[in-house]
């Protein structure tokens, strides 16, 4: 580690299989099928591992589905709030499944999508009104929202042209969660499961984290199968393939007093951990406490002008000095798909910490991603 330049997210291979494990697990127990959901983790140097547990990917659009087919090679499931006539017959080459947003989207496309891929299904997002998302941002069952068919404004027309409904109504949540909105969603939309070929539970299932109830899950999917056994099941989770997997190295650059000590690093909250700012939450850092839990006390900042760009307040067993290591916990997963490159700031490296102890410098990145992104 000491011979990569910060800043860079690296990923532990030994733990991101544990991770694999366990959901491997729940399909065996359970009889679901679970697929990686690109946005939440989408490291593809990883690819060669993840498919050897799960059965394939969720894909929010045309890029990122080309790069399930390219790189993962299993099922491709796609959806988009609303898809582009442009983008939809390729789109419709490399899916197994293609996931609508909306009955006036679904009639639009369902006849060309067809036409380009005789095997392709077809389902339909649908909004089972519950969750217990912790915010606003994260909610998609929220007022107003745009994500998914309300029953209300379910159009029945459709039903002869599906062979599947997805919902998603979670957020870092456990299996708790989940029983109400399965609750909800069979209650409201149960009646147009006879000829359906199987049901998508979306993502937020926070599987791999400690204290999740594992058995329930696999409970309620088994009960489910029980009451619609024609019906196959899969689960979407980005964040849990992810959860814990590995942190983001940055150094520190300057140190100086304004009202308390204050670090500048060369990485930034707003550029590479967006969720940080926009959950928002406290990421880890390792060997620091909570303020005034140790004695040397600093705010740690990014490295561009935005004021806000702020990772928080933590306390340290000694001062720190310029040239220390920061190391950002669980920075795998909603990361470095976010990253952006405001301000200029240089994108972390990727590398990878292969189970036999080995570091991988994966990728770096300098001026060019941030030129050609601009005109």
């Amino acid at each position: 580690m000491q011979n990569l330049q910060t800043p860079y997210y690296l990923c532990e291979e030994e733990l991101l299989e544990k991770n694999l494990q366990l959901l491997d697990y729940v399909q065996q127990q359970s009889g679901a099928k679970i697929i990686l959901a690109l946005k939440g983790f989408a490291m593809f140097a990883t690819f060669p591992l993840v498919r050897k547990y799960l059965k394939g990917c969720t894909a929010s659009g045309l890029h990122e589905a080309k790069l399930a087919y390219e790189t993962f090679g299993k099922e491709v499931h796609t959806y988009s709030p609303a898809f582009k006539a442009e983008d939809i017959d390729e789109i419709a080459k490399i899916s197994n499944d293609i996931v609508f947003n909306s009955p006036s989207q679904l009639l639009r496309f369902k006849d060309r999508v067809k036409k380009i891929n005789p095997d392709i299904k077809i389902s339909l997002r649908v909004n089972p009104e519950v969750s217990a998302s912790p915010v606003d941002i994260y909610n998609p069952c929220g007022l107003y929202s745009r994500l998914g068919t309300t029953l209300k404004n379910f159009d029945e027309s459709v039903v002869p042209f599906l062979d599947g409904l997805n919902f998603h109504a979670l957020c870092e949540q456990d299996a708790d969660a989940l029983q109400e909105v399965l609750e909800s969603f069979e209650q409201k939309f149960a009646k147009y499961f006879t000829n359906l070929k199987y049901v998508n539970f979306g993502g937020g299932h926070h599987i791999t984290r400690k204290g999740y109830d594992v058995q329930k899950l696999i409970k309620l999917i088994q009960d489910f199968k029980k009451r619609y056994p024609h019906l196959d099941v899969y689960l979407e989770p980005g964040e849990a393939v992810g959860w814990e997997v590995g942190y983001l190295v940055s150094e520190v650059l300057d140190v100086f007093e304004n009202g308390m000590y204050v670090a500048i690093l060369d990485t930034s909250a707003e550029a590479h951990m967006p969720d940080t700012l926009a959950m928002p939450y406290r990421a880890e850092v390792r060997g620091s406490a909570k303020v005034g839990e140790k004695p040397y006390t600093y705010r740690l900042g990014g490295n561009t002008c935005l004021a806000g760009d702020i990772m928080g307040d933590y306390s340290f067993d000694e001062p720190l000095k310029i040239g220390d290591k920061i190391i950002f916990e669980d920075q795998i997963h909603y990361t470095f798909v976010k990253s952006t490159t405001f301000n200029g700031i240089k994108l972390p490296s990727l590398a990878i910490k292969k189970k036999d102890g080995t570091i991988e410098l994966i990728k770096e990145f300098g001026y060019e991603e941030y030129k050609r992104r601009l005109s």
